[in-house]
């Protein structure tokens, strides 16, 4: 075999090898609760079911995702019903994230939403299942 036939081929087969390594680093990686770290704002609206009257609200929130399963809330506004309310940092809570990237997430002695996440955890999609809710919502991670 010549010497510009092997070197072509070398070449061939060292392209080949990079875009597959470039592949597989581009497919998602099971989700889990190591998914989801950093800091995050949490912006929502709905309604509250009242004695069978909606009463609009709205949240925006800051969250920490700790990547071990819990989170901590250092800053939330909320207007429920036109009720501007402003909660002190130090609110936590727990979550779970399955390999397909969905899970739930509660806020201790708060709400419970079903969750779903991008592959890489920056987006995160937020619907409340507690009764008499209609609530659902985006989280972006805002750092690191």
């Amino acid at each position: 075999m010549s010497k510009s036939i092997l070197g072509t081929l070398i070449i061939a087969a060292t392209a080949l090898a990079a875009s597959a390594n470039a592949l597989a680093d581009d497919q998602p990686r099971p989700c889990s609760a190591e998914t989801l770290t950093g800091l995050y704002v949490f912006s929502t609206t709905g309604y509250n079911i009242v004695g069978g009257v909606a009463q609009p609200k709205a949240i925006v929130e800051v969250i920490r995702f700790n990547g071990d399963a819990t989170l901590t809330v250092p800053a939330a506004t909320r207007s429920i019903n036109g009720v501007i309310g402003r909660s002190p940092p130090g609110g936590t809570g727990t979550y779970t994230l399955e390999a397909g990237c969905n899970g739930t997430l509660t806020f201790t002695g708060g709400p419970s939403f079903d969750i779903f996440a991008s592959p890489k955890g920056e987006d995160l999609w937020m619907i409340q299942t507690n009764d008499g809710t209609v609530l659902q919502g985006n989280v972006t991670r805002v750092s690191r």
